[in-house]
């Protein structure tokens, strides 16, 4: 029996050491296409987002500087993505050991929570539109991991329960309505943020029936056809969806071990880089001058970043959209005009600059500085991997924070408290509550 249990210690070393100079070769391999240090960028272009396009006494944003146009009262799904970029600046600040930034920047999200993302629909989180909820719960459970407070997951919980009451049945599947009118149907835009929200709840709750709508609303744009099989997410593609549907594979995967999720969630989120229906001249297209629309690769961007830093992802893959993140930071940055900050804006298409006899869009601005603050996020946290990565030793057993930094699987370190799956040594684990 002493013979069998050190013969099978020294195969899980063996096992546990391969992985971990996995992750180490893959962390050598990205950070040689690391180009300049983004940190100074992102900090600019955070600073004209925040002075020009937020209201700080309500933490909400307005739709164009100082709300010039008088048209934010009804933008609500697109303060999610704002705010989400605020809440990755705040964990760099907190990380970097910035307090003073990062207790101004807590406040600004601690408002945005009470003033209800600007919910035109009174003061609740809930709307008649099942999308916009799904995008605002999943920045409640962004503030929740921010923050490290339950209350914003469960506050994200309660607007699920009333996504989730608006479930309906035909012949393909569930599916949930795109709002509460008689007779709306499914769309990607709401099946996407809603089977990534179910997913993280199934995580952070371990909720078995957030699981089970999370495959099932997948199921349904597969079997409606609203997803095609060369990767478009819906027709027309558009980054939003790709970015959110490919998240959500990328999540599934995790929690379920299927393969097919992996598969998809490159598809998903190479499609949105690689397609000339998602990009023009090499960097991502011109999608609109709408609110919506100037808005939609604010929120590829981040999951694109999460992909790239997942190290179960295919290495060639994540190094593509690597290098497709940093082409378009620095396309953006060549085409600012940095002689007008702090009231330097973003154009809609970062191959060519802001014209400053238009009115500037908060959705451009929030999609520009998402850009930049997430390819600072993933820069650091691959050379953070290229450098801290170190092997299990041969006896160890259970692995704990002790071993190493444990990060969650958008990339950010996991608190103390967190419980889900964890990155940790380069092997992936769940932390129970």
């Amino acid at each position: 029996m002493c013979s069998m249990k050190r013969h099978l210690t020294l195969v899980v070393a063996a096992v546990l050491a391969f992985a971990g100079a996995a992750s180490l070769r893959a962390a050598d391999e990205l950070v040689g296409y690391i180009r300049a240090d983004y940190e100074g960028k992102a900090d600019s272009l955070e600073y004209c987002l925040v002075e020009n396009f937020m209201n700080k006494t309500k933490g909400t944003f307005w739709s164009t500087p100082q709300d010039v146009a008088h048209s934010s009262q009804y933008i609500y799904w697109q303060q999610a993505h704002a705010i989400d970029v605020i809440l990755y600046a705040y964990e760099r600040y907190v990380a970097e050991g910035r307090t003073d930034e990062a207790a101004t920047y807590r406040k600004y999200i601690e408002r945005w929570v009470s003033n209800h993302g600007n919910n035109y629909a009174g003061a609740t989180f809930t709307n008649p539109y099942t999308d916009d909820m799904a995008w605002i719960g999943l920045a409640l459970t962004h503030i929740g991991e921010a923050l490290v407070a339950d209350r914003y997951w469960r506050l994200a919980k309660v607007v699920y329960a009333t996504i989730a009451q608006r479930k309906k049945t035909d012949s393909y599947g569930t599916y949930l309505p795109w709002n509460t009118d008689a007779g709306a149907k499914a769309n990607a835009c709401t099946h996407a943020p809603s089977c990534l929200l179910a997913a993280k709840l199934h995580e952070y709750f371990g909720d078995e029936s957030y699981l089970a709508d999370a495959e099932a609303y997948y199921q349904y744009l597969i079997a409606s056809g609203i997803t095609k099989s060369d990767g478009r997410v819906e027709e027309p593609p558009l980054t939003y969806t790709q970015g959110t549907l490919g998240e959500a594979m990328r999540r599934l995967y995790h929690i379920t071990g299927k393969t097919d999720y992996k598969t998809k969630a490159a598809l998903y989120i190479y499609y949105a880089f690689t397609s000339q229906r998602c990009t023009s001249k090499a960097l991502l297209r011109h999608e609109g001058t709408s609110m919506d629309q100037s808005l939609f690769k604010a929120v590829l961007i981040p999951y694109a970043v999460n992909f790239v830093l997942d190290d179960e992802m295919t290495l060639g893959r994540r190094r593509g959209v690597m290098k497709y993140l940093q082409d378009n930071a620095d396309a953006l940055w060549a085409h600012l005009d940095l002689s007008r900050y702090p009231k330097t804006y973003c154009p809609y298409y970062w191959g060519e600059a802001f014209n400053y006899s238009e009115t500037a869009s908060m959705g451009a601005m929030v999609s520009g500085a998402s850009l930049l603050e997430n390819v600072c996020r993933m820069n650091r946290r691959i050379q953070q991997d290229a450098t801290a990565v170190r092997l299990p030793a041969a006896d160890a057993a259970t692995p704990s924070a002790d071993d190493g930094i444990a990060y969650d699987l958008t990339g950010r370190p996991a608190a103390p408290t967190y419980s889900g799956p964890v990155i940790l040594n380069g092997r992936k684990y769940i932390r129970r509550p």
